[in-house]
């Protein structure tokens, strides 16, 4: 233990050493992520294109979108590499830049969930001063609050683990430099770093679901109000894709971020990330063009546009 060794690269030991699964496993990631890329990259452009989206609703859509381009641009295309070409050597820096950008996008987007949620709950319970209280401003500042907190919560114990010493192995038993994984090699005392991201999680967590389970709380009172069976209908079908996405990223991500000690066992962990970090950002689009009317009229109009343009 006195003799610790300055790590400037790690071995990340990927799913399996099974090369016909590491092929499988090579042709499912590159598909769901082209698909993920696409998919979210045409929200952010009917959303900036289309003028029957620019209300509150689609400019938290557009940036929810960038956020999953984003989260699995960090953390698959290094995968594939490694899966390609065999090589699962990452250096510090790289290893450390991932982890950064993994956390960040990644927690930004439970509180921009939650953000979405309150919009989806001014909609509802208060329409005719909707404009008025998600004026662009407001979801700017929203939007701006979303990174702030998550940078507040995640720079103390990134700070804190950029000092872990690695003496034993640098091998990391994850396909990316996830947090828990690290933390179990060091040969640091993590108990404190422990302790800061299991608070961390557990606020990251209370803070956005309780927001979200308020908003729909006061958003199912009110359209249980309504007279009209239509209108109930209408309403519910605005928040049903945000509901799934809820539900998907909340039900894949406990089992993940908000675990008792960095020590226990990891398959389990890599086995859900693979379902947040390419399955969730390639469904997540899907949903909302599949259930939103707006979003498949305006992908529609995109389309005969270019066939226009194409003819001509």
């Amino acid at each position: 233990m006195g003799n610790y060794t300055s790590v400037t690269r790690f071995i990340l030991l990927g799913l399996t050493d099974d090369p016909q699964l590491q092929i499988l496993i090579l042709i499912f990631l590159l598909i769901t992520y082209m698909l993920s890329v696409s998919g979210n990259l045409t929200i952010i452009i009917l959303t900036l294109v289309d003028s029957h989206l620019k209300t509150a609703m689609y400019f938290f859509l557009q940036n929810f979108a960038f956020l999953e381009i984003s989260f699995t641009s960090a953390c698959i295309p290094r995968f594939l590499y490694s899966l390609s070409t065999g090589d699962r050597v990452i250096t510090y820096n790289s290893c450390a830049c991932q982890l950064f950008f993994t956390y960040v996008f990644g927690i930004t987007e439970f509180f921009l969930l939650a953000t979405m949620s309150y919009d989806r709950y001014v909609a509802i319970c208060k329409p005719l001063h909707y404009v008025t209280i998600m004026n662009h401003r407001v979801c700017q500042r929203l939007i701006f609050c979303c990174w702030m907190i998550t940078l507040l919560i995640i720079l103390p114990p990134l700070s804190l683990g950029l000092n872990l010493e690695f003496c034993d192995s640098n091998a990391i038993d994850h396909f990316i430099c996830d947090a828990n994984a690290l933390l179990k090699i060091s040969c640091s005392d993590t108990w404190f770093i422990d302790q800061m991201v299991i608070v961390g999680s557990v606020l990251i967590f209370i803070m956005t679901l309780v927001c979200v389970v308020l908003s729909y709380m006061y958003i199912i009172r009110t359209i249980l109000r309504f007279p009209s069976a239509q209108q109930r209908k209408r309403a519910f079908s605005t928040c049903s894709s945000h509901i799934i996405v809820v539900s998907i990223t909340y039900g894949s991500c406990i089992f993940i971020y908000v675990k008792p000690s960095a020590k226990d066992e990891m398959t389990i962990n890599k086995g859900v990330s693979i379902l947040t970090t390419s399955i969730s950002p390639m469904l997540n689009p899907f949903i909302y063009t599949l259930r939103n009317k707006q979003v498949k009229q305006a992908f529609n109009d995109i389309v005969k546009r270019f066939l226009f343009l194409s003819r001509n």
